[in-house]
């Protein structure tokens, strides 16, 4: 019956299928092949394409696919590596939207070949590629520039991070280049904040050749105010005068802001920023260890339209901080790791006292947040809402199966879900018992999260074979599993558990002390999907296990083995 639908009906089923799922029904027909291959294709899956003359059968026919977003690895500027930009261009150029050079190292004269022949890209990332700007002199020439210019015209988003050689001369050649750009990064790159030079026109002699300037770059951000929606300057150093000066800006008006481990931000300038820029949806504040509850109280109150949030290793945001969170009532996602005075008292107070529906969380990161305890968590479980799919209560360590028992009850959507060193948790949380039931035989299976993707367990010492096969019960479309050192797993679980989960790609087993060879045969029989392994400080595995491993299953990409059998051993493809 489905092969007689139209293709466009195919794709459009097929779309709601996640990614690993869209690969398996591309194997039921061509028809269903060809519809898999357009779902993929209108959800941007980037391809990862390793450099290589091996690689050039597969751009050919990536081409013939249409694919329209790559990353390139292992990129020099040998001959070979000519031969890989040249068939991209060819083959994938026409209809490239999106190119990675994965920190490469391109000449300048095949970058610029590949841009001329890539006029639909949208985004291009060329973070760590220094070669580019280490003479100084890519798009020198004027008439070479006026041709990338032509065929960058459409470009958006422009990715500059970590680059050592980034200089106001060369970032100024190639930003010309670029007129209708919305979205910048100069993450890690070294920008100098020395005072600017004296009011009035700036001559082009006064741009460096060797740094990156501020004020060169507050003349760029000035220049194409009305078009700039998105920077990022996490780890630049960024002072709060110079922030100061950015949010000031006539016409800016910034949608998404990346400050991450910008250090001498001061609270004041957060809110001065709040202030100056009232339309943020993305604010990332990671990192700037300065600030207080004052910031947080700023962001809450003045960025009434904020999406995203990042608060990463704030160790001086407490609970009072919290309170103003119900504000932002379009929020959907908000990441306070290690932030460590933050029990979640305020937090879950904040965030159930919003009259109507709570904002629309749908990632809430708490890792390594060691205050948290289970009385605040069972109230704020209850009140994130039903479009919740990612939760990371990593390292969370007095939490227990109070808590774990709550996130079965009201959160059975998750996609991702991370409780690595949550010490406290037990197998009878696992199964969904009372603790005086731990040992009943017959015991109600209440761990279910049918869409669960990814799952970390690491490090939980109490958790033993008969947690797993909950678990591998209860989360039957795993793809990402992470029980490493978990020492009371053993090859009896494994052949119980590993039948649960045939979607299985990434699985992290390192310094699981019982596990033998006979593991690693269930792995293979039962798991076919598998991408990735990592067996690392798993004494009861050899080397000749993990290669004969390897040669059965030449889909996989990578196995982690170091000192298995005495050697330090990692094989990839």
């Amino acid at each position: 019956m489905a092969e007689s639908l139209p293709l466009e009906m195919l794709t459009y089923i097929l779309s709601f299928l996640p990614l690993s799922d869209q690969k398996e029904a591309s194997l039921v027909s061509r028809a269903w092949y060809c519809a898999a291959q357009n779902a993929l294709r209108e959800t941007n899956v980037r391809y990862n394409i390793p450099v290589s003359s091996a690689s050039l059968l597969a751009i050919k026919s990536l081409g013939l696919r249409g694919i329209s977003c790559i990353s390139l690895t292992n990129l020099d500027g040998s001959p070979t590596s000519h031969l890989v930009l040249q068939s991209v261009a060819y083959h994938l150029g026409p209809h490239l939207q999106s190119l990675c050079l994965g920190g490469g190292s391109p000449t300048e004269a095949s970058f610029v070949a590949l841009v001329l022949g890539c006029p639909a890209l949208r985004t291009l990332d060329l973070s760590g590629c220094n070669s580019l700007f280490t003479s100084g002199t890519l798009l020198a020439q004027p008439e070479m520039a006026q041709r990338v210019r032509q065929a960058l015209s459409g470009l958006r988003e422009l990715k500059l991070a970590c680059l050592r050689n980034l200089a106001d001369l060369s970032f100024n050649q190639l930003s010309s280049c670029v007129p209708s750009l919305e979205r910048l990064s100069l993450a890690y790159c070294h920008l100098n904040f020395e005072l600017s030079p004296a009011q009035g026109s700036i001559n082009p002699q006064d741009y460096s050749p060797s740094q990156l300037s501020f004020h060169n770059l507050l003349r760029f951000v000035k220049e194409r105010a009305g078009k700039l929606r998105a920077l990022d300057l996490s780890g630049t150093g960024l002072p709060p005068e110079a922030l100061h000066s950015l949010g000031q800006v006539a016409g800016l008006q910034l949608q998404e802001l990346s400050l991450h481990s910008c250090r001498d931000l001061s609270t004041e300038a957060v809110a001065t920023l709040c202030r100056q820029q009232p339309g943020l949806i993305s604010l990332d504040l990671s990192g700037c260890s300065e600030l207080t509850d004052g910031a947080l109280l700023a962001v809450s109150r003045g960025l009434q339209h904020l999406q995203h949030l990042s608060l990463g290793k704030l160790q001086r945001l407490t609970d009072a901080g919290c309170t103003a969170l119900g504000d932002l009532r379009e929020l959907q996602s908000l990441d306070m790791t290690e932030c460590c005075l933050v029990s979640g008292r305020e937090l879950a107070q904040a965030l159930g006292s919003v009259s109507g529906a709570p904002p629309p969380l749908t990632s809430l990161r708490l890792a390594y947040c060691s205050s948290l305890k289970d009385a605040s968590m069972l109230s704020l479980i209850p009140a994130l809402g039903p479009s919740l799919r990612v939760l990371d209560l990593s390292s969370c360590v007095a939490l227990s199966n109070r808590t774990l028992q709550a996130i079965c009850t009201y959160h059975t959507h998750l996609s991702v879900l991370r409780l690595a060193w949550c010490k406290e948790l037990r197998d009878w949380g696992l199964l969904g018992l009372e603790e005086s039931s731990e040992k009943s035989a017959m015991c109600p299976q209440v761990l279910q999260f049918p869409q669960l993707r990814q799952l970390s367990l690491s490090l939980l010492p109490a958790l033993t074979d008969m947690g797993l096969v909950a678990v591998a019960r209860g989360c039957p479309s795993l793809e990402h599993l992470v029980l490493s050192h978990c020492s009371h797993i053993s090859d009896e679980g494994w052949a119980q558990a590993a039948g649960y989960w045939p979607r299985l790609q990434h699985l992290n087993l390192s310094s699981c002390s019982q596990l033998t060879e006979q593991t690693l045969d269930t792995i293979r029989q039962a798991c076919k999907q598998i991408r990735v392994l990592d067996v690392a400080m798993c004494p009861g595995i050899n080397v000749a296990a993990v290669r004969r491993f390897q040669a059965q299953l030449p889909q996989v990409t990578c196995v982690q083995s170091c000192f298995v059998g005495g050697a330090d051993l990692t094989l990839t493809l």
